[in-house]
């Protein structure tokens, strides 16, 4: 299959012939790229609109999100329940961080007043036998404009220090425990704390993303995901299996009697 030939890139100035375009390609293409200007223009516009539209809205859903977050003080373990329940953000799950983020009251996300140049997720705590902050925060900063806000490089996350309790360093001690007879991981992160504290990649942080943009705006939909039976169908299978058996020696049964009643007929 032939390739279709690679053209010189427009530099503002015409294409000689010598490039192997005649006079009137040359100007088509040249009218081509002002209007690739135009449109890059209008997208950007767009852009600038449709960040206004957000932060518009942002400021609307506010007290919905604050509201929700009273009323989610009144379901016991929502929280924690719809985080075992997300097939990602479960996955960085140990047992025992469970166990810990059963003290998880409340959950937040802010967005910074401009939306692009970053975001925060606010953990806030019950007392709890693990640590002994209330709030854990973990912040990115993802443009200059952030950045120069709060003297910080740029794109950059931070997390607040744990103050764990005496014996109760779950970071410390998930990260030196086996995983042999944990549930299989497809992530990068050992731990959620591990996660939490980890800020070497902000721009791909995909856990953090996951909770910004899919859990947090709709926990609902997790904290009511049904509980799933291991394998039903195998075992429906078994059972029909089973009544099939039961019927072919009922069947055999019936036919040894049919032909005993014969024999004492003649």
């Amino acid at each position: 299959m032939s390739s279709v030939p690679k053209r010189p890139k427009l530099d503002g100035a015409a294409i000689d012939g010598s490039a192997g375009t005649n006079e009137e390609e040359s100007e088509a293409l040249e009218l081509i790229d002002a209007c690739q200007n135009e449109i890059d223009a209008l997208n950007e516009k767009a852009s600038e609109e449709i960040l206004k539209v957000e932060q518009k809205y942002n400021k609307l859903r506010k007290p919905c999100y604050e509201k929700r977050s009273e009323l989610v003080k009144r379901v016991p373990n929502f929280w924690v329940t719809s985080f075992i329940n997300h097939p990602q953000v479960s996955g960085i799950l140990d047992e025992e961080e469970e166990e810990c983020l059963h003290a998880l009251n409340k959950l937040e996300v802010e967005e910074f007043e401009d939306i692009k140049s970053g975001y925060r997720i606010n953990f806030h705590f019950d007392e709890n036998p693990y640590f002994e902050n209330k709030v854990l925060t973990k912040e990115f900063h993802l443009n200059s404009a952030a950045a120069s806000e709060n003297g910080s490089d740029w794109p950059a996350s931070t997390s607040t220090p744990i103050n764990w309790k005496e014996g109760k360093n779950l970071l410390k001690q998930l990260l030196t425990k086996p995983y042999g007879n944990k549930k299989k991981r497809n992530s990068e992160y050992k731990t959620f704390f591990d996660w939490f504290s980890d800020n070497t990649d902000p721009v791909n942080d995909e856990i953090a993303e996951l909770i910004k943009d899919d859990l947090w705006p709709n926990p609902l939909q997790y904290y009511l995901v049904p509980d799933i039976e291991v394998e039903p169908e195998d075992e429906e299978d078994n059972d029909d299996n089973e009544e099939e058996t039961f019927e072919d020696e009922d069947g055999e049964d019936g036919e040894g009697e049919d032909d005993d009643e014969d024999e004492d007929d003649k």
